[in-house]
């Protein structure tokens, strides 16, 4: 077993390692040109930490916690945190304004028609949770980073057992993240900005539209994350541009055409906890439709009220997969909150000051990374710092990404239950993405509908294109940090060629992608990667997480007892429901991945697709 792992290691390692070579070679020339540029900052920097050559004339922190397979950790002096000041609060926020962009994404944009449009607000109490638990999630890894200047996976990664057994154990449960559903969804609103309809995966020359886009936008994440001299200044711009016009757009519609009913029933919704579907008794023939002679259905009960009346229950479980993609994609989901850790380094909050940040690849070569974090000892004045900064970071989770979570919630369930007949269920979940343009055409009007139709096909392509950008971002951060603090191969690289080792990454990362993209579906890959994996992936993380704070940190900077319990029960939410949607999905996962290997193209690409059909 431990060969086996040592391979899978090692061929990582490999694939890492080779494409940064090319990377590398192709822009020597460009490099020469700011050569003198790099080295006088590399100069400057190390003035700063009177350091000469590596960690020779750095104090090596004693006791070193965590598993000895890891660099050790030097130590620095904890910078003095921002003095915080009400009307200067958009001025010091960093990781939770780009995270609170990537918040209003896929998982609200994709999965609110499927989910308000049936069943209205009344389940969005499942969103609720799971933004609450993560944003405690957020603030606990985030604590990790100010005080070693790591990102929480690396941290991780110096729990025992071994390195490589995280390795294994985290490739799997962020498999979720390598499936790129946003992408192939993205496809959807673009093709039918370029159709002027909305594309028809059974017409042959549509499916090569939509494949051929799938693959140009995730192809496209290499734009941003190439130039701005950090990565996440890039990213950080993109996600401003995103929350000001979604936010312009929907707003507006929002109060121009929506009802007080509507805003009430989305506003009560994230309150209603036990609320859950069922399948209605005045369904007599049990066709999931509502017939002339039958009874209007009450397809939504309350567990709560049930038990309460020693009534049963007979759960609907035919819409489980996507109710636990929206509670996987609330907010962030799975692993990719984990970037909000990396922001706060880059940012240069905490410790992060004292290690650098991922450069661009253009503008970015006077940009470095230290191989190892770098901890404070405890003083009083240490300690009052340190308060500090875990005041600005719970201030900026709290007024700024939870917020954006709740609001990004909101605005597509606004769409969903105010332009969307109560009771639309599309049977082909692949088109969720641009069902509500043609339903705000049309209450719009002649005049400005066909405008209003383009720009709510825009809006949702900028929503799922952008969350690309983001979760290619966070994959690769996870395992570029962990391989460039854990590989002894890595450890002997420069500090400035940090660059070279995550662009060589995101190609391979690249390549997986489009493989996957042009052999699975995209609803499949999104009912697989959040629904499923992503549930998994945070509870587990969440776990994963406590141990990392209460065994890495001193006993003065650990979480309290509430924080604790949060990230438990935050766990068990997650795990919860991930098990659920393994119950309800696994049976056509097993199909579809059967037809998908036992079909030819011909008979594929000719199968019809059922038609939208309205549950009343």
């Amino acid at each position: 077993m431990q060969g086996l792992i040592s391979g899978i290691a090692e061929f990582l390692m490999a694939m890492a390692c080779t494409f940064p070579t090319h990377i590398h070679l192709a822009c020597e020339n460009f490099r020469m040109s700011s050569e003198d540029t790099r080295l006088h900052s590399r100069s400057s920097h190390h003035a700063e930490e009177s350091v000469s050559q590596g960690h020779d004339a750095e104090e090596i922190f004693s006791p070193q916690p965590g598993t000895p397979l890891m660099p050790p950790w030097t130590v620095a002096e904890l910078p003095a945190s921002p003095v915080f000041q009400w009307r200067k609060l958009l001025l010091m926020v960093g990781p939770g304004l780009v995270m609170g962009g990537a918040a209003i994404g896929g998982g609200e944009w994709l999965t609110g028609p499927l989910v308000t449009a049936r069943y209205g607000g009344a389940l969005l109490w499942l969103a609720t949770l799971s933004v609450v638990f993560q944003v405690v999630y957020n603030v606990e890894i985030s604590r990790y980073t100010l005080y070693s200047g790591e990102p929480i996976f690396t941290g991780k990664f110096r729990i025992g057992p071994h390195p490589l057994f995280w390795v294994v154990l985290y490739l799997l449960l962020d498999i979720g993240s390598f499936l790129p559903y946003l992408a192939s969804n993205a496809a959807i609103p673009l093709g039918a900005m370029l159709r002027g309809r909305i594309p028809d995966p059974s017409i042959p020359a549509d499916q090569s539209l939509l494949t051929i886009l799938s693959c140009g936008i995730f192809v496209s994440v290499l734009i941003p994350l190439c130039i701005g001299g950090k990565v996440y200044n890039s990213i950080r711009a993109l996600m401003t541009f995103k929350l000001v016009f979604v936010l312009t757009f929907l707003l507006y519609l929002a109060f121009q055409y929506s009802t007080v009913s509507t805003w009430k029933e989305i506003g009560t919704g994230f309150l209603k906890f036990g609320n859950v579907p069922v399948k209605p008794a005045e369904d007599t023939n049990l066709d999931g439709k509502q017939d002339a002679e039958e009874q209007p259905h009450q397809n939504i009960d309350n567990v709560f009220s049930a038990w309460s009346e020693g009534r049963s229950l007979a759960f609907d479980l035919s819409l489980l997969g996507i109710l636990a993609s929206m509670v996987a994609i609330s907010g962030n989901g799975g692993l990719t909150n984990t970037p909000i850790s990396s922001f706060t380094r880059d940012q240069g909050w905490g410790m992060g000051k004292h290690v650098g940040a991922i450069p661009s690849l253009v503008g970015g070569h006077a940009i470095e990374l230290s191989h190892a974090g770098k901890v404070f000892r405890l003083t009083p004045e240490s300690l009052r710092r340190w308060a500090g900064w875990m005041a600005h970071v719970s201030r900026e989770q709290y007024l700024v990404w939870l917020p954006a979570c709740f609001v990004g919630l909101a605005l597509p369930s606004m769409l969903s239950v105010q332009f969307l007949q109560r009771g639309t269920v599309p049977n082909d979940k692949w088109q969720a993405a641009a069902m509500t343009a043609g339903s705000v055409r049309d209450v719009v009007g002649t005049a400005w509908g066909p405008l209003f139709w383009y720009l709510t096909l825009f809006c949702g392509f900028l929503i799922l294109s952008s969350s690309m950008v983001t979760t290619a971002d966070g994959v690769l951060r996870r395992w570029v940090d962990v391989f460039w603090t854990a590989s002894r191969r890595l450890q002997t690289w420069d500090p400035s060629q940090i660059g070279i080792l995550y662009f060589g990454v995101l190609c391979c990362y690249m390549l997986v992608g489009i493989l996957m993209l042009l052999l699975v579906r995209g609803d499949t890959l999104l009912v697989t990667a959040t629904g499923m994996m992503y549930n998994y992936a945070l509870g587990f993380s969440c776990l994963h997480t406590l141990r990392v704070n209460t065994t890495l940190l001193p006993q003065e900077l650990r979480p309290r007892l509430w924080q604790r319990i949060a990230l438990v029960l935050g766990s068990v939410f997650f795990l919860s429901v991930g098990v659920m949607a393994t119950y309800a999905e696994w049976p056509k996962l097993k199909k579809q991945v059967a037809e998908m290997f036992s079909e030819t193209p011909e008979q594929t690409s000719a199968a019809p697709v059922k038609p939208v059909t309205a549950v009343r």
